[in-house]
């Protein structure tokens, strides 16, 4: 298991309460995560679970009355994704007087009043003076997680030959089906790169079957590691210690945190990527992080792309901001 680094130096004053709102989704409490860790806070976690009708109405609707996780004290800062947390997060604004600062991340689908400070890919369309837009999102792939991993590795990993592969796979979405002609398609370039390579593969609960075995038997064959689901995640290990890293385009957040290790990024984009997706990974292969797949391992060594501290710098002056006009308010 790789050491916690060292927090991070708060960028906010230390008496800041600070929470995350989502749904508890994964995709949704990795990028909160990753802000809140790079504003050097130390965040409670508030997973909402609207009933019907609320639910259904979200991001428009009203935030469900009977919410258990919307209760005071209400926190300093509240930062939310999602778009059933989108009602949520106006209902704590409102509710604390507005003096809770919120911040969301991705497009709300509501405009810009759905809080006082938003984040969205460069990819969305939204735009306002609230508004900060950037390439790639936060994550809580950090320069100091990375570190303490090359530093702590993992021998299963570690006493894998060089240069070593990093696969991240992942699935089926809301988006589409990872098809059998992707899959094919996919383990063939592996195969390929399996010839000079190590292989550290990590698939998640949305990849199929099918292809979950494939690899496994892919790596039996030609050596390397597997994550087979027992223990934890060595993710972030295979992050750290990665010559490149091949990622499937099913997840903007798998890509981006691929793209903040420092190494050519190999992106496999299925069949049906979804369309945003395409924008965003456009902007990355022209930034040069960004390799389309082809079963061959990119020679040159790209600076890492990371935004996360520039969004928490940003959301860290606004905070301030509010913060001074509830002082200045309260001394009337």
């Amino acid at each position: 298991m790789v050491d916690a680094p060292p927090p991070p130096a708060s960028l906010l004053p230390p008496d800041t309460t600070v929470w995350l709102v989502t749904d508890g989704k994964a995709g949704d409490l990795a990028p909160c995560r990753g802000l809140a860790e790079a504003l050097g806070s130390m965040p409670v976690e508030r997973r909402i679970a609207p009933r019907p009708p609320f639910s259904w109405l979200a991001p428009r609707g009203p935030a469900d009355p009977r919410e258990r996780a919307l209760a005071p004290p209400w926190p300093n800062l509240a930062i939310a994704t999602g778009r059933r947390a989108v009602p949520a997060l106006r209902a704590i604004k409102r509710r604390s007087g507005n003096d809770t600062f919120t911040v969301f991340l991705r497009d709300p689908r509501i405009g810009t009043r759905a809080a006082d400070l938003i984040w969205v890919p460069a990819h969305d369309r939204l735009r306002g003076a609230n508004v900060i837009v950037t390439e790639a999102g936060p994550h809580p792939v950090s320069p100091a997680r990375l570190a303490a991993a090359r530093a702590h590795p993992d021998p299963r990993l570690a006493a894998l030959p060089s240069p070593r592969i990093a696969v991240l796979v992942g699935g089926d979405s809301r988006h589409g089906r990872f098809s059998e002609a992707d899959a094919a398609r996919l383990l063939a370039g592996l195969e390929r790169l399996s010839e000079g390579a190590s292989l550290m593969v990590t698939a998640s609960r949305r990849t199929p079957a099918a292809l979950r075995a494939a690899l496994s038997d892919l790596v039996r064959r030609r050596g390397g590691f597997v994550w087979d689901g027992s223990g934890e995640n060595p993710y972030l290990a295979m992050l750290a210690l990665a010559d490149t890293i091949v990622a499937t385009g099913d997840s903007a957040n798998m890509v981006v945190e691929a793209c903040a290790a420092g190494v050519p990024v190999r992106l496999f984009e299925p069949a049906n990527v979804y369309a945003r997706h395409r924008t965003l990974f456009e902007a990355l292969k022209r930034h040069g992080t960004v390799h389309a797949f082809d079963g061959r391992v990119e020679a040159l060594r790209p600076k890492p792309l990371d935004m996360t501290l520039a969004i928490a710098q940003a959301v860290a002056n606004a905070y301030m901001g509010h913060r001074d006009a509830l002082a200045r308010r309260t001394a009337r």
